[in-house]
């Protein structure tokens, strides 16, 4: 179950990860979050940001160029 929805859309790198980063804080452990963004290189960066913080990226997908992302809040 998603916890919260983060629309970065129209945002560049790294603002759609700051934002999130500061929007899972938020969030209790095991919670998701979902964020939404236009930028292509928010693939990789919320990859990267997945290995770095120990949150799970379960999965991301593309539709009309907007990237959904669903990140799962370490313990």
């Amino acid at each position: 179950m998603i916890a919260e929805t983060l629309d970065t859309k129209g945002l560049n790198c790294p603002l759609p990860i700051l934002k999130a980063k500061k929007a899972i804080t938020k969030l209790e452990c095991g919670d998701t979050l979902e964020v939404l963004a236009t930028d292509p290189g928010a693939v990789q960066d919320f990859e990267a940001f997945s290995r770095a913080t120990g949150h799970v990226l379960v999965e991301w997908n593309e539709a009309g160029g907007v990237y959904r992302f669903l990140l799962k809040k370490a313990g």
